[in-house]
């Protein structure tokens, strides 16, 4: 088995993908950001893709080519990049770079977006791909309370 991209599809996400969705972005958090408290619980993550993320969002999901499910999902909203998350057995496989790259693709007149200030690994990734840092919050703004950073990226 290969390690590369061509292992995912990336494509539109659909009303049945809702909760695999979900659950990537639960598991996700959960290896990524451990000492930050999530403010809803597991059903409420889900109910929200079900409910809000996948009906009313631009939302694309990668999917296993081996039938492996849902590994991936990446949310826009307009020229907000609101949510990138991958299955942690996934990541460093080269998806998330497919996925920036496809959001600059959708959105070529420039991207915003918000990562917690914990999160270093994301700050390197997104500053990889020509995001600058712009503004840091003492996280007062975010459902989470937790220190943020905005990034943008300007083609």
């Amino acid at each position: 088995m290969s390690d590369g991209p061509e292992e995912v599809v990336l494509r539109r996400a659909t009303a049945p993908d809702a909760l695999a969705a979900a659950d990537v972005w639960l598991r996700s958090f959960a290896a990524a950001l451990p000492t930050v408290v999530r403010p809803r619980s597991d059903d409420e993550v889900r109910e929200y893709f079900e409910h809000v993320v996948v009906p009313l969002r631009e939302t694309w999901v990668a999917e296993a080519a081996d039938g492996g499910g849902i590994v991936g999902v990446m949310v826009l909203d307009g020229h907000l990049l609101s949510q990138l998350y991958l299955d942690p057995d996934w990541r460093g496989r080269g998806m998330g770079d497919r996925f920036v790259a496809l959001a600059k693709e959708r959105v070529p007149q420039g991207l915003t977006l918000w990562t917690f200030q914990v999160n270093k690994p994301a700050h390197r990734f997104y500053e990889r791909h020509g995001f600058v840092a712009v503004e840091f919050t003492d996280g007062s703004d975010n459902e989470e309370r937790e220190p943020d950073v905005r990034y943008v990226w300007q083609p």
